[in-house]
């Protein structure tokens, strides 16, 4: 799949989310409740020929803006901490590596980004705006901190300019 076979009003869409044309771009892997696309699946390398290593992409700002402010609340530092003292929940986040560098692979090998997953897998926490995508987009149960970040994030849509809206879904 490629851009060319989505449909064209999430493409346009995710433009303006980001502000500028969407690269890339394999499928739509979430939508928040007005059916915007708020995750993208990515090619692992772009249309340049950059290697990407991040699969799933948060388009939407609102829930970017959210994972930001978790960002800025320190809880990465209190993730990577954790890993350190907890086997249970280091095993578990390196499957989620695992299972990124998997799903990742079946859309190509890249060689420069072999065996690097994103998001600070499989030692530490460096984007939370990554693991929330990766666990909006294969759902619960797959990685432990971006099911706890999910979780963490609450009623994040409750006010958002777009809930009103109606998308064309066609």
């Amino acid at each position: 799949m490629s851009a060319a076979d989505l449909e064209p009003s999430d493409l346009d869409a995710v433009a303006e989310q980001l502000g500028r044309p969407a690269r890339g771009i394999v499928e739509v892997s979430s939508r928040c409740p007005s059916g915007h696309p708020n995750v993208v699946k990515t090619e692992p390398r772009l249309p340049d020929g950059t290697p990407f290593p991040t699969l799933y992409y948060v388009t939407c700002p609102r829930l970017s803006g959210a994972i930001g402010t978790l960002e800025a609340s320190g809880l990465m530092a209190e993730m990577t901490a954790r890993l350190a003292s907890d086997p249970a929940l280091s095993s578990a986040y390196r499957d989620a590596h695992l299972a990124y560098l998997r799903e990742r692979e079946a859309l190509g090998h890249v060689p420069e980004i072999e065996g690097i997953s994103a998001g600070g897998m499989p030692n530490r926490v460096k984007c939370l705006h990554v693991l929330v995508g990766h666990s909006l987009a294969v759902g619960p149960g797959v990685n432990p901190l971006g099911d706890e970040a999910v979780e963490l994030l609450g009623d994040w849509w409750t006010g958002s300019s777009c809930a009103a809206t109606t998308p064309d879904l066609r």
